[in-house]
């Protein structure tokens, strides 16, 4: 597999935000979001084997595993990575941008499942299944730019209805859209969603990895 970095951190966003968390970001993305925050993560990287993988994590000594990218779905191996986790005693979430069926990832992973709105340039290109087969334990996240995003999002939310059986997840673009507009418009429109703030920004700003002090690959 073509991996970009292991780290572990601090889970940022999702339900799971504020977990000790070791993120496994795998190169390659298949979009071309305005406001993607890594680039870097776009070419490049090191092979691995799901061996040196497991490996790598272990010696990091935390249960909860992010599998990310770019985007995961593009790398074939990566339903199998994600079983080796379960299989092993993690609890497993994976980040995907929606545009690859998902159904191949094992029922024990917590899907996060990225449906883009029309400010990210990348609307309109989430593959079908992934939320008309939603599971139980999904969540989708929506990034909100400015109400034309958000009024997507409620018509999306609406129409598959995801509200009634899944957790919804609003982020607001990172210096775009101020967190308390989007959170004012939840609270009115859309009070069945969560404001999703991407916690690690706040604590580490733009810093790099390097100087956040953490283990990285």
């Amino acid at each position: 597999m073509k991996i970009t970095e292991i780290f572990k951190s601090i889970q940022g966003e999702s339900t799971f935000q504020g977990l000790p968390c070791i993120f496994v970001r795998l190169t390659g993305c298949n979009l071309n979001c305005r406001y993607c925050d890594t680039l870097y993560a776009r070419k490049g990287g090191i092979e691995m084997s799901i061996t040196e993988i497991m490996k790598k994590v272990e010696n990091l000594k935390i249960k909860y595993i992010c599998i990310t990218g770019g985007e995961p779905l593009l790398q074939q191996e990566t339903p199998q990575l994600a079983s080796k986790f379960i299989n092993n005693g993690y609890l497993v979430s994976i980040e995907t941008n929606g545009t690859i069926d998902a159904s191949t990832l094992p029922e024990g992973v917590i899907r996060i499942i990225d449906v883009k709105c029309p400010g990210s340039g990348e609307d309109g290109k989430t593959h079908s299944d992934n939320i008309s087969k939603k599971r139980s334990n999904d969540e989708f996240k929506f990034v909100i730019t400015d109400r034309n995003d958000f009024e997507y999002a409620l018509h999306i939310i609406k129409k598959y209805n995801i509200a009634d059986s899944n957790t919804v997840l609003f982020s607001p673009v990172n210096n775009v859209l101020e967190p308390r507009i989007l959170a004012e418009w939840i609270i009115n429109d859309m009070p069945e969603a969560r404001l999703n703030l991407q916690l690690h920004k706040y604590i580490w700003h733009d810093s790099s990895i390097e100087e956040r002090g953490l283990q990285n690959l």
